[in-house]
């Protein structure tokens, strides 16, 4: 209790400004509706931009995080290299993924190829965390095994852990996938591309009937890759 007495304290709440911001909220609200449907075309087309940022972001991740999390696994790596390892990913972790969109859009211009690269380093520090965690549960007895046998350090990697972490490294490869769409459209506020920069640039401009239909264009296919992934985690768990 005595943490959340702190937590609360610190936040400073106004409940008088909120009785007031009711109509404030209902007049913002008031705005979005209805949807400008005559920039359909240019949603689905931002939109598939987005989702082609995050496959790609997503894959590039997931490549250099493996290595990193094999290093960062105390149950292979020394404690010097986990510790290196440990502290890349902390390090991408604390930058916020709009200051790489804000790096990356200063080294390639606006655009598609700056949100790509932003994503792929963002996913690093999530995915690196995830599949460690996922090759530190490991069964223990198998590694042992396989190094009483005489296998070598690559070896117990191989045929030790990979096919035991497998179908969780999907899982989680599957779910940052899906929260990278969110995140590209995040990007879009600096410029990184995607469905965001349009979203943005409707918002500016106060064109909020427009604003409204990108949203609900991004909020169709969330939820139709939420539902799809969802489906692949559940088999892959199973197998």
């Amino acid at each position: 209790m005595g943490i959340y007495s702190w937590a609360w304290t610190g936040l400073q709440i106004d409940f008088k400004s909120l009785q007031n911001s009711g109509g404030y909220i209902a007049d913002f609200i008031s705005r979005l509706f209805p949807p400008d449907l005559s920039i359909l075309d240019v949603a689905w087309i931002k939109l598939l931009e987005t989702i082609q940022m995050s496959l790609w972001g997503t894959t590039i991740g997931a490549i250099i995080s493996l290595p990193i999390s094999i290093l960062s696994a105390s149950n292979l790596a020394p404690w010097w290299l986990r510790w290196f390892a440990n502290f890349v990913q902390n390090v991408v972790r604390s930058i916020p993924s709009i200051i790489l969109g804000l790096i990356f859009v200063a080294a390639t211009g606006l655009g598609a190829p700056a949100g790509t690269l932003a994503l792929g380093i963002y996913t690093i520090g999530y995915l690196g965390k995830f599949y460690q965690t996922a090759i530190e549960s490991v069964d223990l007895y198998s590694l042992e095994a396989l190094k009483v046998s005489g296998a070598s350090w690559f070896q117990i990697a191989q045929y030790g852990v990979m096919p035991q972490i497998m179908p969780s490294l999907w899982g989680y490869t599957l779910y940052m996938f899906e929260y990278n769409i969110r995140a590209a459209s995040v990007l879009g506020v600096v410029g990184a591309g995607g469905i965001g920069f349009e979203l943005v640039n409707y918002i500016r401009g106060f064109e909020y009937n427009k604003a409204t239909t990108m949203m609900l264009v991004l909020l169709v296919v969330v939820t139709a890759i939420d539902i799809i992934s969802s489906q692949l985690r559940r088999r892959l768990e199973q197998q």
